[in-house]
């Protein structure tokens, strides 16, 4: 919600937060290393198989803020700086 209210203050009706969840997801896979389920952990993602949901039991904290400063890195690094942002 934090967010959202980010971009209402800004008045960029143009950006919505599913384009930076989207953004975020494509950077995640595209860039990184870091395996599926610790991308899907950092947007929230229930898993859709029940058996393995009630078996996998970790945040994946620390995997997740490794992930999210690498995140805030590249959000501040001139290759982002060169990225066309764009609406819905």
């Amino acid at each position: 919600m934090a967010m959202l209210m980010g971009l209402r203050n800004l008045e960029r009706g143009d950006l919505t937060m599913h384009g930076f969840r989207s953004t975020f997801r494509d950077w995640s896979a595209e860039e990184t290393s870091y395996p599926r389920e610790v991308c899907e952990q950092a947007l929230a993602h229930n898993r859709q198989d029940k058996a393995e949901a009630a078996y996998f039991r970790t945040d994946l904290f620390e995997k997740r803020r490794a992930m999210m400063e690498e995140w805030a890195e590249y959000g501040c690094s001139k290759k982002a700086d060169k990225t066309q942002i764009s609406g819905p």
